[in-house]
């Protein structure tokens, strides 16, 4: 213990060190936040913005045109894929390209499976918009919840890429000591994934409920509350995720009494979760889409 509390400042060293060296989103992904964050912008100005990268561009058409959104007819036209989803929507999308393709490569990967992390983090994504459809949350806004789901591990990843001899020690001290894996990390290291993933997400200006799902899906009471129902969704589709064995799942159970918490506040119960299950699985392969553009 003494040894892991002498080499905490070294470990953030380098973390910190870690996260930024992390590219910027490109100029066009900032470029479509600060059109689509301006009330006055109409998918025409979002078509000028995206059009002027044809990579980007063949991405939203592809994601369009994919058994994602199953569209009784294909869209040839940025514009028209724009109108037909929304303004809202295409941010977020564009938002998940420019941060997968600077986090989704082999490379990040040294301790943990690359495959497992990103299945589990496909059915955290796909669970939380399907929990946001049956709390009524509006068809433009559920695509928040699973981008947000779908990358609220992502602190894990200069963990694992950094010291995975370090970051096998740590699963292991977690299902040893029946201790949450966040609580093993900051023994470890002295800082939590969570955490990282919200320095990742404020080096990166994503908004405040991005931040708070990031940072605080293990501890969602300490969310703000405007953000509260989109954090304690993204955690429970966490803690459901790994009932249901979709990929990697935290090395120890969350315990029984928070998942009943988590159950309470969001306003849900098993039954419910359970009858997801036939459509999470199915969704779960048309989201694979998103990783696939995204290489």
């Amino acid at each position: 213990m003494h040894e892991f509390l002498s080499n905490h400042k070294s470990y953030l060293k380098n973390i910190r060190a870690y996260i930024a060296r992390l590219p910027s989103l490109s100029t066009t992904a900032a470029k479509v936040l600060e059109t689509c964050n301006n009330p006055a912008s109409s998918p025409n100005d979002l078509n000028r913005v995206i059009s002027l990268d044809p990579v980007l561009t063949g991405q939203v058409l592809r994601l369009t045109n994919s058994a994602y959104y199953s569209l009784r007819h294909p869209v040839s036209s940025l514009t028209r894929a724009i109108i037909m989803l929304g303004i809202n929507t295409v941010k977020i999308l564009v938002l998940s390209f420019a941060i997968l393709e600077r986090l989704c490569n082999k490379q990040s990967f040294r301790a943990l499976s690359a495959k497992k992390f990103w299945a589990h983090s496909l059915g955290v994504g796909v669970i939380a918009k399907c929990i946001a459809r049956v709390k009524g949350v509006s068809l433009t806004d559920q695509e928040e919840f699973f981008v947000c789901g779908l990358l609220h591990d992502l602190g894990k990843i200069p963990l694992n890429h950094q010291f995975p001899d370090e970051y096998f020690q740590t699963l292991d001290m977690a299902k040893r000591s029946h201790w949450p894996l966040t609580h093993a990390e900051s023994v470890v290291f002295g800082i939590d994934h969570g955490t990282i993933g919200g320095l990742i997400a404020e080096k990166w200006r994503l908004s405040p409920a991005f931040i708070g799902a990031l940072r605080c899906h293990h501890q969602p009471d300490e969310s703000l509350p405007e953000h509260q129902q989109l954090v304690f969704i993204v955690a429970l589709a966490d803690i459901f995720s790994q009932r249901l064995d979709i990929g990697l799942c935290e090395a120890t159970p969350t315990g029984a009494a928070f998942a009943e918490y988590l159950l309470e506040r969001v306003g849900v119960d098993w039954p419910t979760l359970y009858d997801m299950r036939e459509t999470v699985f199915a969704e779960i392969d048309k989201a694979k889409i998103f990783l696939e553009i995204s290489e």
